[in-house]
């Protein structure tokens, strides 16, 4: 019975490999490095990823990134309302195209959905909630969009 017992053990301490996502570089690559997670969100979350912390990395990320978004709208709002002011297609605070064709004004109204639903779907569960528990592949997903959106901005302030 104990052979049993310690087979058992064995092939499940193993069985972590064959997970959808790594939370330990395998072959010398970070996961985050696989998905070219940017260096600011890298900052906030890559030491809870790594300890599994999956959700807390993605809500770190996204507190985060809503901080960036009031420091370049200088609001002192925050979530869906600061996203929704701030990347507003008629008078944004921060503008992320010329808006001088309907594409360019449709794109800056995309990218203000695209922010203010990431706060909402993503970072409000995790800071309103108890108990989410996301996978590494939920995670890097997040951090993901995250990054982007990081970037995004980035280039919307230069």
């Amino acid at each position: 019975m104990d052979d049993l017992i310690s087979f058992f053990e064995l092939v499940t301490r193993r069985a972590r490999i064959f997970t959808e996502a790594r939370s330990e570089p395998a072959g010398g690559l970070h996961p985050f490095d696989e998905r070219n997670i940017h260096s600011k969100i890298e900052g906030v979350s890559k030491k809870l990823f790594d300890d599994g912390h999956y959700a807390q990395a993605t809500f770190e990320a996204y507190k985060f990134l809503d901080k960036q978004v009031a420091y370049y709208a200088k609001s002192s709002e925050t979530g869906e309302k600061l996203m929704m002011k701030a990347f507003n297609e008629e008078s944004p605070l921060i503008q992320l195209t010329d808006l001088s064709t309907p594409s360019k004004k449709d794109e800056q109204r995309g990218f203000r959905f695209i922010f203010s639903g990431s706060v909402v779907a993503i970072r409000n569960p995790r800071g309103h909630e108890y108990g989410i528990k996301d996978t590494p592949t939920e995670s890097l997903d997040h951090l993901s969009l995250a990054s982007m959106l990081l970037r995004r901005l980035e280039q919307a302030v230069k």
